[in-house]
């Protein structure tokens, strides 16, 4: 249950102030030996903590979401596989996979999204990492606005989306090779910029560096950069410029 909907019910007399005393001071964390959930990350970031799945042991993994399945009715994971996912799935009927994103999640009915963020990107082999990215911001309440296959090697594809990018709250752009769509999108809006280097490319792509290197050094205005990848990354503060946005 989520801190807002807590105040509410003692608003309308539906618990008592020692009840919901008493749910604000369980442990901040579950603590399960291999790991620590931050059962109250949400109550002080307003996200709750997400599962980064690759790498770990299965029985981890399952007890992991199993546990914040029942803390919040829903759990978000990055970098999951199919088996990972199979796996779940015998324990949480809900959870759902997406194959492109790696993304496995099981998420409430009926969710609200606010706002505007569009997701860009230079190519279709981006769209992986895009996805992760537009996913992440729609779980934590974000409306997203996909705009794929608009590299700068055909740049009328962008520009016949203008609209939809100077009316976003933000904007994330996902790019591989060498990188430019991020500093050209800097140049169009008025709203923060968040650059995504992907690992797409040649060799002297060196796995997505030069991407990195063309975000990190780009002379447009308002672009910040995160990991080469990172879509996960990309999302969440997109969603958290977006609720300022709205607010």
């Amino acid at each position: 249950m989520e801190t807002h909907e807590i105040l509410e019910q003692v608003k309308t007399g539906e618990i008592t102030v020692e009840e919901a005393e008493r749910y604000f001071r369980r442990k901040p964390f579950v603590d399960m030996g291999y790991a620590k959930l931050d059962t109250h990350r949400e109550i002080r970031s307003g996200f709750p903590e997400v599962v980064f799945c690759s790498g770990k042991a299965d029985e981890h993994l399952l007890h992991i979401f199993e546990v914040l399945f029942e803390e919040n009715k829903e759990v978000f994971g990055t970098r999951a596989s199919e088996a990972q996912y199979e796996l779940v799935r015998e324990r949480i009927p809900e959870i759902t996979y997406d194959p492109v994103s790696r993304i496995l999640k099981a998420e409430k009915e009926g969710k609200e999204r606010k706002g505007k963020i569009a997701v860009c990107t230079a190519g279709t082999a981006d769209i992986a990492v895009a996805e992760e990215a537009a996913q992440a911001a729609e779980f934590f309440g974000s409306s997203v606005e996909r705009i794929y296959d608009v590299g700068v090697s055909g740049l009328h594809r962008l520009l016949a989306r203008l609209e939809t990018l100077q009316s976003a709250n933000c904007v994330v752009a996902v790019a591989g090779m060498e990188g430019a769509l991020a500093s050209v999108i800097g140049g169009l809006v008025d709203k923060p910029v968040i650059a995504v280097p992907t690992s797409v490319g040649y060799g002297a792509n060196f796995k997505g560096l030069s991407a990195l290197l063309t975000m990190i050094n780009s002379c447009a205005n308002g672009i910040a950069t995160v990991n080469i990848d990172n879509g996960y990354g990309a999302g969440y503060m997109a969603a958290q410029i977006n609720r300022l946005g709205v607010r």
